[in-house]
């Protein structure tokens, strides 16, 4: 038991690299918009670019962050990309059994950033990485998509960046909005809440109701039971989640043994170097809307990070429930091939 999770605190580790500053350092006055994306028609821009390409649907996944090192914005260097192609190593296991996958790089938001006040000059930040991101979702829907059904996902940052997307791209505003809405399996924005204020200002955001809708946006942020405010859901908000056990969205407990496995992956490669069936159970908060992790002990799972705190179990919100987030993505996909299916013969 010690060696399966000491290998997955190391893999978390490795991800985050152990060069993780103490303290935001000064930084510019006035953080500068980007004047231009990076070169999506450059295969040296992705980092996955049609992977899988035997599945017959596709999913576009933004990378969680990475940059450890950085004030506000990332620079695209070696070191930077090994690091982004680790942690993503671990993401796009969840999708490969299912879809064809094109994962971007980009100028992320550095860790850094989070620890900055609110302010226009951090939100500044997140909308230069957020500049990468249109423009790589754009290069893709005209010259990789060609019409086929399409899975959102991000976790941590990359589900920021998710919702993002989804209020440019599939509102009315944009001329393709009704056709990508259409061809929308799901979101998973998972490690970002989203909340009812998003939902009113965007109505294209529709939260997930069940184990097999589709065109919504599948999302929870894990905790202990004793946290009141993370940055992903901060004290006084309330995040609408969907428990991946039992794929409710209220607060009735999913006893654990309904978990197909929690895991461990392999820091570089991704692969699967443990599954534990039957592990922890879930419940949603009344009222943070977080999603608890029962029969957890925290000591396993440290938040490691001083921009988390005590309880928070952001970093492990994907290999707890790697299992059932695994057959839901092949189950919401079949889904909704069968509805195109049986309106196709219709």
């Amino acid at each position: 038991m010690l060696k399966k999770i000491t290998s997955l605190v190391l893999a978390v580790i490795m991800v985050l690299s152990v060069f993780y500053p103490c303290s935001v350092k000064a930084y510019a006055a006035r953080v500068l918009p980007f004047t231009s994306s990076l070169d999506y028609s450059k295969a040296e821009n992705w980092l996955y670019d049609g992977v899988y390409p035997e599945n017959a649907v596709d999913v576009f996944i933004v990378a969680p962050s990475v940059d450890t090192l950085s004030e506000t914005n990332s620079a695209i260097t070696p070191k930077y990309k090994t690091r982004f192609r680790n942690a993503m190593n671990q993401q796009q296991a969840i999708y490969a059994k299912t879809a064809r996958i094109y994962a971007p790089y980009y100028r992320q938001a550095a860790l850094n950033a989070y620890k900055l006040p609110d302010s226009p000059e951090k939100e500044q930040i997140f909308a230069n990485a957020y500049t990468d991101i249109s423009a790589a979702f754009k290069y893709y829907l005209e010259h990789k998509n060609n019409g086929r059904p399409l899975i959102l996902a991000g976790f941590s940052q990359g589900a920021d960046m998710c919702y993002r997307l989804l209020e440019e791209y599939y509102g009315g505003s944009y001329e393709g909005a009704s056709e990508l809405r259409n061809n929308l399996i799901a979101v998973y924005a998972i490690g970002w809440g989203l909340t009812q204020e998003m939902i009113d200002k965007y109505p294209q955001i529709v939260p997930a109701k069940g184990e097999t809708d589709t065109g919504v946006v599948v999302s929870y942020e894990c905790e202990d039971g004793n946290v009141s405010g993370s940055i992903s859901i901060p004290a006084g908000k309330r995040a609408i989640s969907i428990n991946p056990l039992n794929w409710r969205t209220d607060s009735v407990v999913a006893d654990k043994s309904l978990n197909k496995g929690t895991v461990t992956q392999d820091s570089v490669t991704g692969a699967i170097t443990s599954v534990e069936v039957g592990k922890y159970g879930a419940y949603i908060d009344p009222n943070r809307g977080s999603l608890i992790v029962t029969g957890i002990d925290t000591n396993e799972y440290p938040y490691l990070l001083d921009i988390f705190s005590e309880g928070c179990l952001h970093l492990y919100d994907n290999f707890l429930f790697f299992v059932n987030l695994q057959e839901n993505v092949q189950k919401r996909t079949e889904s909704f091939l069968q509805k195109r299916a049986a309106s196709n013969a219709a």
